[in-house]
This record gives structure tokens, C-alpha cells and sequence, in this order.
């Protein structure tokens, strides 16, 4: 099997399964149970909030555990929304948002909130002066993805926090979902507010995240009950699942200093054998784009066809982002990139992680070029 889907998840690594299981099995206590085994999982939990902190460069309390990049993402965006809709009701996100946040503002538009798309360049990628264009004196959000989940193309996201540090009363939202473990982002150079991530694309379990929010900053909770992770995320913590994402994202972090390198020549491997085929056209951007996407589309063929044949070689890719693949629609990113319709309905995505070796990539290319003759013939 050559798995080539990491951008839709990973396989979890199999010391982050060891610590799920011995945690789940030992220390399964409720953390806010009295008791000395409630105890021990607080303990637990409370670690690894500082070993996450520690590895973003933040402090503990500004780290909140939830159940993914979906759930974090709602947090920051009605969170906000909620808290400071007597200050303004206006906010500013792009076309190319992952359906979690473009969701969120289209139920935030019913609910009488102005919402302003940015649009992108044809490498994918906002203008700044296009943000500072649409702000206004009721905006009170401003959200941008750090790395595109579907083309890999990269956000300004430091000059945007350069630019929103004169707007006192606009917070800033990042989701770092596709971006952790392959791209730096530094949340405090950046200006940073507010920032999601989600265990499982790092090798991480599902169902397990984290939203980074900025110290004195104040968002209202969705969630009423126990009052957990500081009454902003009520509901029981998943412990064995925060120590799991906890080692997950350590190891990850050792990986992308040892092995990013290696990463990029399989990505460049594959763009330049890609753009060698006949009928094949790249969307991913040259610069700036993430280490472990590539974007493109097979002309001619749905996507979904192509992605069954090359199943069929037991390789796996995907078509849009993993949550938008079964709805059979061109990609909204690859629309606002300026891409034809015909173009978007056949685009394929292959995302890397660091378990990818080139020998891998030789076969991709090889079984892309077998399919595309043989698929060929058949329509012929």
C-alpha cells in the first residue's frame, strides 16, 4: 500500500497508540474526580497542555483541548462572534477556507453577521491590501487558513498580523490544521489571537485538538456544562487522547527537522514527472506552498474515477479536502484560483507525510501514466 492521502489524516505512529492504550487501561480516571485516580489523570492532562504549549512556544493556559479542527475552528469563529457582537457584526475570512470555518460564517449570516470573502490570486493566495481594504469599523474578525488543505498554497499570515496589530478591536483567527508539523508558524511574531489544530493530521487519534487562545483575550463558550478547560470548552477531557496528540506532536516536530528536506525532493520529484505527462495540469504553486501537497488535474477524467484506478494499484490519493470528496462538487479553491470548472471536477491531491519515500513516488508516477493509457483506451 502506498498511502499518499495525509492531508485527510494519518496513520497514527505506533508509540502514540502505546500511550492511548496505557493511559486508557491505567489512568482512566475522570480528571476532575476527587479521588486519587481522578488525580492522576489531571496530572496527565496538565502535562501534556505544557508539553503542547512548549512545543507552539506558548504558555499552558492559552491551550484549550476539543475534538479536532472542526470543533476549534467554531469555537474561535462564534466564540468571537457571540462575545463581541455589540462591538460590530462584521467579519473578513477568504474563498478558500475549509467548509468548518465557511460553514460557521454562513450561520453566522443568518444571524444578521456581514461576511466578506477575500478572493485569491491564481497561485491561491490573498493580497493584504485586500484585507485592509474590507476592514471597517465594525469588523471584529478576521479568519485565514495558514496552508490551503487542498493546493497547499501559503497564507501571508505574519504580514496580516502586522497589519491587524493597529486594529485594537479585531481579533485574529488562524487555522494551522494543514500547516503543523511541515510549516513553522510562530504564533506570537505573527500576532496570532487565536489558532486550531487537530491531532490527527500528525500522526495523531481522531477526535482529538486543540485551540490556542491568546492570554487576556475572551471569547464566549459553546458549550454549557462542567465548566471544564477553564469554563471555554465544557464536557469531560479525553485524556488518553490529549497524552496520545501530546507525543504525536513531539515526534512529529523531531520528524520535520530531520526529514522535511526529503519531503520537498519527493514533491518536487513528482510536480516535475507530473508535468511531463500529457493531458496533466499542476495547480499548486511553486511559491509559497507547503511541503507536502500537490495539486492537479488529469484532463479528461472525473476525479473519482481516476482515484478508484489508482486504488485498484493499492495507492491511495483523494480528490478535494476529505470532509467536501463525497459531495461530487468542483473545489471552491480551485474555482477562486481561476481554475475552469472542467478542470476542478478532475483534480486529484496527493499530501506527503514523513513516512513517504521516493521509491514511492516512482511507483505513483508509474501507475498515474498506466492508468491515464489504459482509461484511455477504454473511452476510445
Amino acid at each position: 500500500m502506498i498511502y499518499l492521502d495525509n492531508s485527510a489524516t494519518t496513520k497514527p505512529y505506533r508509540e502514540v497508540l502505546e500511550s492511548f492504550n496505557k493511559v486508557s487501561t491505567e489512568y482512566f480516571g475522570n480528571p476532575s474526580s476527587l479521588h486519587g485516580l481522578g488525580g492522576d489523570a489531571e496530572k496527565l492532562l496538565s502535562q501534556s497542555r505544557e508539553q503542547i504549549a512548549k512545543l507552539l512556544k506558548v504558555q499552558a493556559n492559552e491551550i484549550f483541548f476539543t475534538s479536532g479542527g472542526t470543533e476549534s475552528n467554531n469555537i474561535a469563529i462564534k466564540g468571537t462572534a457571540l462575545m463581541y457582537k455589540g462591538r460590530g457584526r462584521h467579519i473578513i475570512t477568504t474563498k478558500i477556507e475549509h467548509p468548518s470555518v465557511n460553514e460557521s460564517m454562513e450561520q453566522l449570516k443568518s444571524l444578521g453577521f456581514r461576511i466578506t470573502y477575500i478572493p485569491v490570486d491564481k497561485n491561491g493566495v490573498v493580497r493584504i491590501t485586500d484585507i485592509e481594504e474590507a476592514i471597517s469599523e465594525e469588523t471584529i474578525l478576521v479568519s485565514v487558513m495558514h496552508v490551503n488543505n487542498e493546493t497547499g498554497s501559503i497564507q501571508p499570515i505574519k504580514e496580516i498580523g502586522q497589519l491587524l496589530k493597529k486594529y485594537s478591536k479585531i481579533l485574529f483567527h488562524v487555522d494551522y490544521v494543514q500547516g503543523i508539523g511541515k510549516v513553522p508558524l510562530h504564533f506570537q511574531e505573527c500576532h496570532i489571537d487565536l489558532c486550531t489544530i487537530s491531532g490527527h493530521k500528525f500522526h495523531g487519534l481522531k477526535g482529538t485538538g486543540a485551540l490556542f487562545i491568546r492570554q487576556g483575550v475572551r471569547i464566549s463558550p459553546l458549550f454549557s456544562g462542567g465548566g471544564q478547560e477553564w469554563k471555554q470548552r465544557s464536557g469531560t477531557e479525553n485524556v488518553a487522547g490529549i497524552v496520545a496528540m501530546a507525543k504525536a506532536l513531539r515526534l512529529t516536530l523531531q520528524r520535520q527537522e530531520q526529514c522535511v528536506a526529503d519531503m520537498i525532493k519527493i514533491r518536487d520529484f513528482i510536480r516535475m514527472e507530473l508535468e511531463k505527462i500529457d493531458g496533466i495540469k499542476v495547480h499548486t504553486p511553486v511559491f509559497p506552498c507547503a511541503p507536502h501537497i500537490i495539486n492537479f488535474s488529469i484532463l479528461g477524467f472525473k476525479a473519482e474515477v481516476f482515484v478508484h484506478a489508482l486504488e485498484e494499484k493499492g495507492i491511495y490519493v483523494s480528490t478535494t479536502s476529505a470532509c467536501s470528496s463525497k459531495t461530487k462538487k468542483a473545489s471552491s479553491t480551485l474555482l477562486a484560483m481561476g481554475v475552469s470548472k472542467d478542470e476542478a471536477l478532475s483534480s486529484i491531491r496527493v499530501s506527503l507525510s514523513y513516512e513517504n519515500t521516493m521509491e514511492e513516488a516512482v511507483q505513483f508516477i508509474d501507475a498515474v501514466n498506466e492508468a491515464g493509457n489504459r482509461l484511455r483506451k477504454v473511452m476510445n
